[in-house]
């Protein structure tokens, strides 16, 4: 009766994967980094991407037990594949660009200056 939507969860072969060790600056390119080094970043996980295509509107979903073939780290925070509907590089370089504005990177930087400073008052 009602015609699925032609971007609908339904299409996922027609979705793109990005991974986080695309737009890892610790890796190379020969590792898996496909985003210029310039604009990459520290440790992206899946859920970071997810969260913020998502913010955007993207139609997006995560494969929690999917994981790149070049990483080899097995834990869980690096598993996970964000599918979007969407083309390539500019998706890439949009999440490299607002994931350090995210609030749970803010919060744990902060709180690590902090412990400096009252590390620093005693003697």
């Amino acid at each position: 009766m009602a015609c699925a939507a032609p971007h609908s969860l339904a299409n996922q072969d027609r979705f793109i994967c990005i991974y986080p060790a695309y737009l890892n600056n610790k890796k190379t390119i020969t590792e898996g980094r496909r985003s210029p080094i310039s604009k990459a970043i520290v440790n992206s996980t899946a859920t970071e991407i997810q969260d913020v295509c998502s913010a955007v509107g993207l139609n997006v979903f995560l494969e929690k037990n999917k994981m790149y073939s070049r990483e080899w780290n097995c834990d869980v925070q690096y598993r996970g594949t964000p599918h979007f509907w969407f083309l390539g590089k500019s998706v890439m370089l949009y999440a490299a660009e607002m994931i350090p504005k995210l609030k749970t990177r803010t919060q744990k930087t902060g709180g690590g200056d902090q412990s400096l400073q009252q590390g620093g008052k005693k003697k």
